[in-house]
């Protein structure tokens, strides 16, 4: 069955208690994991977020080693994985020391070999997005993966699309059918508004599904405008679990469930003709 991802990512701008509130509405929405992000400010490159406000919200909502260890021993608390994405090679080490198994490489990244190598090296899972990139660059990604067994053993590739919030037409499934020749275990991170594109990479398939995830789209920050509420998250853990069940082979016969229908009900409008 697919795994359901609430990306939380930094959506609750450095408030622990927040976090916490957004892991347990994500667990009680029906998400198997929840994911945050691990970078650090000090690292950050001169650009646009200086002068537009986003170094300081990512400033506020810095995740050092103490508090991800305690949103991760609340989220195991509660009985929902957590793990993180990573952007360096000291996000790898952090997660490491932690004794995490699973690590996430962003789409931001998804051209560094380098971090993705030391990634499967490092972590029993290693999940990829595989967006922003140019043709070339994902198949030296899928050549790099599939020839190495290990690694081909550890992956999940997410398709991808880097655009936020993301329009219908761009969502590019295309690529995701394209994908699913070359590996199989292909899963979908979505950045448009709601989550049919959630839903239609949910029957077509996909191993994972991760979404933005906020309790109230009012907080600040662009991700919160996008993420999907508690309520669509539900929506969606429903139809994962009905889709499983959509699937169940019954036969071309009457089916048990229709015998009331078949005993009481034929013919009750009309006569039988010879």
């Amino acid at each position: 069955m697919s795994i359901l991802v609430a990306e939380i990512g930094w959506n609750f701008i450095g408030n622990l208690s927040l976090a916490k509130r957004m892991i347990l509405k994500a667990k009680k929405s029906g998400a198997d994991a929840v994911k945050f992000q691990i970078w650090n400010p000090k690292f950050l490159k001169s650009g646009d977020w200086d002068l537009d406000g986003r170094r300081r919200i990512y400033e506020k909502a810095f995740l050092d080693e103490k508090k991800y260890k305690l949103l991760k021993s609340f989220a195991k608390k509660n009985s929902i994985r957590c793990f993180a994405s990573v952007f360096n090679k000291e996000g790898i080490d952090m997660l490491k020391k932690l004794k995490d198994d699973w690590v996430k490489i962003p789409s931001h990244e998804a051209y560094n070999l380098d971090l993705i190598e030391l990634a499967f090296k490092k972590f029993q899972k290693v999940i990829i997005s595989l967006g922003c990139l140019k043709k070339k660059e994902l198949q030296k990604i899928l050549n790099f993966i599939i020839k190495n067994k290990s690694y081909k053993k550890k992956a999940i590739l997410l398709h991808c699309v880097s655009s936020y919030p993301l329009e219908p037409e761009n969502c590019n499934f295309e690529k995701f059918d394209y994908l699913k020749t070359k590996f199989n275990n292909i899963g979908y991170s979505g950045h448009m508004q709601g989550i049919n594109d959630a839903l239609f990479a949910l029957s077509k398939g996909a191993s994972l599904i991760e979404k933005h995830f906020t309790i109230n789209k009012n907080l600040p920050g662009r991700d919160n405008k996008f993420a999907i509420l508690p309520n669509e998250l539900a929506t969606l853990s429903n139809y994962k679990k009905n889709l499983k069940k959509f699937g169940k082979k019954r036969g071309l016969g009457l089916l048990s469930c229709e015998k009331d229908i078949f005993k009481n009900y034929r013919g009750r409008w009309s006569k039988k003709i010879n």
